[in-house]
């Protein structure tokens, strides 16, 4: 396919297929592209049922998503307990992106595994955003967990306008023409893109290449937490590969109730902060940081001793 966005709606389009379900679950404050059954804000309690958050999309869209708390297993447990053999499938950010960066926790990862086999729900692990930026297996390589379904973004095509999903055999045959769930797409694979894809994929391959990356967004996150340490704000930072996060709490969140309880009007003052240094962060205090194998660790050193001027004026 050519999007992410493309990708997850395919996946869930063929987890139903292969399911005759109509039940999908996802988790609140992770983003799986723009298509209409999944953009939808959380509600309070155990099942409350999506509300549309955007604009021209249709409730009767909406009805059959069902948003939970991320990395609350309890709830998840009693939901598949509930409603399990309704459920067509799971779609999850395996370490979320899109709240800051919030990584799951081991037993909410296991438990999906779990609760998605025993019921016959379809995992899916949407990496568009951890593909092959956390670990060349990407966050299911960490996790040591085997989705059923897996979409991927534009990593794939190395920046450019390509996406890919896959997965369990038996559920890829339910595409057409060999199944009954349709996809198409004019510029699908098209040549530009997949050999730019490629080229990637042979660079990621390097011997060192992740613990070059991972290193360098540990010291840039360690570095934030130091310097801000320094001037007596609060702050805490994690990291994961090349995705890194950083706070203004005491710790970092596990879910978006927690991710919207950090000091967002300090975060703004530090961006526009770190914006004179000359150092352009996520405009968004609710978006994950990346370092790419192209920061040296000169930017990170100057990125760190920026932060410092701007966690002063903070």
């Amino acid at each position: 396919v050519s999007s992410g966005t493309e990708a997850t709606m395919t996946a869930i389009r063929l987890a139903r297929g292969f399911t005759g379900r109509d039940l999908i679950v996802k988790f609140e404050g992770c983003y799986h592209g723009h298509s209409d059954s999944l953009l939808v804000k959380a509600g309070s309690g155990l099942l409350t049922f999506g509300n549309p958050s955007s604009g021209g999309v249709p409730a009767d869209f909406t009805q059959h998503t069902l948003v939970l708390q991320y990395n609350d297993v309890e709830q998840l447990s009693r939901t598949f307990a509930e409603i399990g053999d309704k459920i067509a499938c799971v779609i999850l950010e395996p370490i979320a992106g899109n709240m800051n960066l919030i990584q799951p926790s081991r037993e909410f990862v296991q438990a999906l595994r779990q609760l998605t086999e025993k019921h016959g729900a379809v995992l899916i692990y949407d990496e568009v955003m951890t593909g092959f930026r956390v670990a060349k297996g990407c966050a299911q390589g960490l996790h040591g967990i085997t989705p059923d379904l897996t979409t991927l973004g534009k990593v794939v095509g190395g920046g450019m306008p390509l996406a890919a999903f896959g997965g369990r055999a038996d559920i890829m045959g339910k595409i057409a023409p060999l199944g009954t769930v349709y996809q198409a797409g004019t510029l699908s694979g098209n040549p530009l893109s997949v050999a730019a894809g490629l080229a990637t994929l042979k660079l990621i391959q390097q011997p060192g290449f992740y613990e070059t990356l991972g290193s360098r967004t540990a010291r840039l996150a360690q570095g934030l937490a130091d310097e801000a340490k320094k001037a007596g704000v609060t702050l805490s930072t994690d990291s994961v590969g090349g995705m890194f996060g950083f706070y203004f709490s005491a710790q970092a969140p596990n879910s978006y109730a927690e991710a919207t309880g950090c000091d967002i009007e300090r975060f703004k003052r530090f961006f526009h902060a770190m914006l004179d240094e000359g150092v352009y962060f996520a405009p968004s205090a609710y978006e994950a940081g990346f370092v790419s194998i192209a920061h040296s660790d000169e930017m990170i050193e100057h990125t760190i001793r920026a932060a410092g001027r701007a966690f002063a004026r903070v």
